[in-house]
């Protein structure tokens, strides 16, 4: 098991700080981040905190999953690897091909 966590289930008006008290209580945090919207800098409700040992995230997980913060139910378990992401929209014009159907004009 890793030390990185999901905690999904946050009050939007959730702190990085107040997640790392929140943790804290379990064992050391090494990072606490609140993933934000990149247009709007509003919440979106999840965060990751990494602790300084696979049995401090252990103990996290099993204290706070399901517990209560702000009237909201945490989720809170192992991080999953972010999977790679492609590079963008495919070519073309309007999604492939120049005929667009009907005569030609010429």
């Amino acid at each position: 098991m890793g030390n990185k966590l999901y905690v999904g289930g946050l009050p939007y008006a959730a702190t990085e700080s107040q997640l790392s008290n929140l943790f804290s209580a379990h064992g050391t945090v090494e990072s606490a981040r609140v993933i934000t919207d990149k247009f709007t800098g509003q919440s979106r409700g999840f965060g990751f905190v990494e602790m300084s040992t696979a049995e401090e995230a252990k103990a996290a997980i099993t204290a706070l999953n399901g517990s209560d913060m702000d009237g909201r139910q945490l989720t809170v378990n192992e991080a999953k690897p972010q999977e790679a992401r492609s590079g963008g929209g495919g070519g073309g014009r309007f999604g492939g091909g120049d005929n667009r159907g009907g005569r030609n004009r010429f």
